[in-house]
């Protein structure tokens, strides 16, 4: 089993090995084309065939040569497009999308955000592809093999270039999977040097996960934040 990176060491050595895919299929030929389909196949049916997974993540966000920020948890999905992500270190954090809405909440600051998932930019709405809500289609204009390192021999990289409409929001995402078809990586880059990387692990499938999982009860005395208000319509901050 794939044990998680520890936030630790440079990320330089967490990259061990250049894809073999890569050197056998050189980028734009007919090989690599169809290695690419293979891949996006695999990788959607292997979500598609489960109604709910369990996974534990390590986060790292770095701007620039700024500094490097690591955070780690446990990922919850629920077909379809239910997601929970439970930040448990360095600070407790919650990040959920219940469907319709998407909230952070960070305990220590007493506040919630609260975003339309079609509205939001959030770095891990691209991972509603994995609960069934949309595909590698919808999300990126191109698809590619990507020229990378890889964290394990056998892993093949694709590079996504985003959709039209989209490229305000990143310039490319790259998704790592692994032999059996499981998401082991997610690196988005921004304008300006920005990166935000996702690693995951200990993938289990079919859980018995309650759709009350999947809600946010705000707890007593949180101050709400709409992002509709910040985009210029009637204030609806609430204090719950």
């Amino acid at each position: 089993m794939r044990s998680l990176p520890l936030p630790s060491p440079p990320l330089s050595s967490l990259l061990l090995a250049l894809a073999a895919l890569l050197c056998a299929f050189p980028a734009g030929s007919q090989e690599a084309e169809k290695a690419v389909g293979r891949t996006v196949r695999s990788l959607e049916a292997r979500y598609r065939a489960a109604q709910s997974f369990r996974a534990v993540f390590l986060e790292r966000h770095s701007e620039g040569r700024g500094s490097l920020q690591a955070e780690s948890g446990t990922l919850y999905i629920r077909r379809p497009g239910l997601m929970r992500w439970e930040y448990e270190a360095p600070e407790k954090k919650l990040f959920l999308v219940d469907g319709k809405f998407a909230w952070f909440y960070v305990p220590a600051d007493r506040t919630a955000t609260k975003a339309v998932v079609r509205e939001s930019d959030d770095q891990r709405i691209p991972l509603l592809l994995l609960t069934g809500k949309t595909s590698l289609g919808r999300v990126c204009r191109r698809i590619e093999l990507a020229d990378v390192h890889v964290e394990a021999a056998g892993d093949t990289a694709l590079r996504c270039l985003p959709a039209r409409g989209s490229e305000a929001d990143y310039k490319e995402a790259v998704f790592e999977v692994d032999a059996e078809s499981h998401l082991v990586r997610l690196l988005i880059r921004e304008a300006g040097d920005v990166e935000t990387e996702f690693h995951f692990g200990r993938w289990e499938e079919n859980l018995p996960l309650d759709r009350s999982l999947f809600q946010f009860t705000p707890p007593k005395g949180t101050m709400i934040v709409d992002e509709r208000t910040l985009m210029g319509s009637a204030d609806s901050n609430e204090q719950h």
